[in-house]
């Protein structure tokens, strides 16, 4: 089992679980796991250092209590009444103040994309962690209900508990998706089923395995068998940027975590992510994120080191 215990030296040994601290089958078939905050943050002595998941959504609900959150290159503090949408291989770990209450949630992507339907469809777009806050009332009350009522039904063996479990999981994702609405996640244009089912997914996919190798548009295009100007326009209508502004933002997204979490000289980081100029590198992030490497990397440092609640 990987030991998430010191800050890491490269951002290969940030661990991958399927559960945190873990590398056993999930207790139960379900694609879904659900547990209480406590069940594991009181064997880590309430911190839950950076790691990552591969394949799995996760929604963690502080009922009370708080906590101090890293999340890829920044950090949150998150209140009692607010819910983390984190999406796979985000790199995340949290310092609990002692005695916080809530759930987390924990979906495999094929389950959030078939009980989901259009709304699953959106969080599975999800790129960053989202932090959203419940609002007063009886439709804040509701999800609060659903995963105390989920995670009463998770642990037992009760007749149609999977029909009851996915029935309200549909309800949950449905009403995440409606609050939430960035423009990034907003629904995808009805014309895109005329012009080509499954192109963008399968585009984003290729960006996701792809990133580093600084592939052109118009590999990407040949991929999918559609010109690029096509593959652009399905682009601008699905994530509102270009083809190449999705490529750079994923080649972005992995270079703040690999100066966030790893000691590389930010040579070594240019030529991992696919430049063969570490100067351009360098112009090529200031230019996007409005800062040198190093500098970024010394803000992040001086954001990780200020203590949380559970400190």
């Amino acid at each position: 089992m990987p030991s998430p215990t010191a800050p890491p030296p490269s951002l290969a040994s940030i661990p991958v679980f399927k559960l945190y601290g873990e590398h056993a089958p999930w207790p139960t078939p379900d694609m879904m796991h659900c547990e209480t905050i406590a069940a594991r943050s009181t064997l880590h002595n309430w911190q839950i250092r950076p790691h990552q998941h591969h394949g799995l959504f996760q929604l963690l609900y502080l009922k009370a209590g708080q906590a101090r959150i890293r999340a890829d290159d920044d950090a949150l503090d998150m209140q009692a009444g607010q819910i983390l949408l984190v999406p796979q291989m985000c790199i995340h770990g949290f310092n609990f103040a002692p005695h916080t209450q809530g759930h987390v949630l924990t979906l495999a992507y094929p389950l959030l994309a078939r009980v989901g339907g259009a709304a699953g469809e959106m969080l599975l777009r999800l790129r960053k962690p989202y932090l959203h806050t419940l609002p007063s009332g009886e439709e804040g009350d509701a999800l609060r209900m659903h995963f105390s009522t989920i995670d009463r039904e998770y642990r037992q063996d009760a007749p149609h508990r999977e029909l009851l479990l996915e029935a309200l999981l549909a309800g949950m994702l449905a009403w995440l998706a409606r609050q939430m609405a960035p423009s990034a996640l907003q629904p995808l244009p009805a014309r895109r089923a005329a012009r080509g089912p499954g192109h963008f997914d399968r585009f984003s996919q290729l960006v996701e395995d792809e990133y580093s190798t600084r592939h052109a548009v118009s590999w990407y295009a040949a991929r999918l068998g559609i010109s690029p100007a096509h593959l652009n326009a399905l682009c601008r209508q699905s994530a509102r940027q270009s083809a190449l502004e999705l490529i750079h933002e994923r080649l972005l997204l992995e270079a703040r975590r690999s100066l966030a979490y790893s000691a590389r000289p930010v040579s070594a980081v240019s030529y991992a992510l696919g430049f063969t100029d570490p100067a351009y590198f360098t112009r090529f992030f200031k230019q996007r994120v409005g800062m040198s490497p190093s500098a970024f990397r010394a803000r992040a440092l001086a954001t990780f080191s200020a203590s949380g609640p559970g400190q």
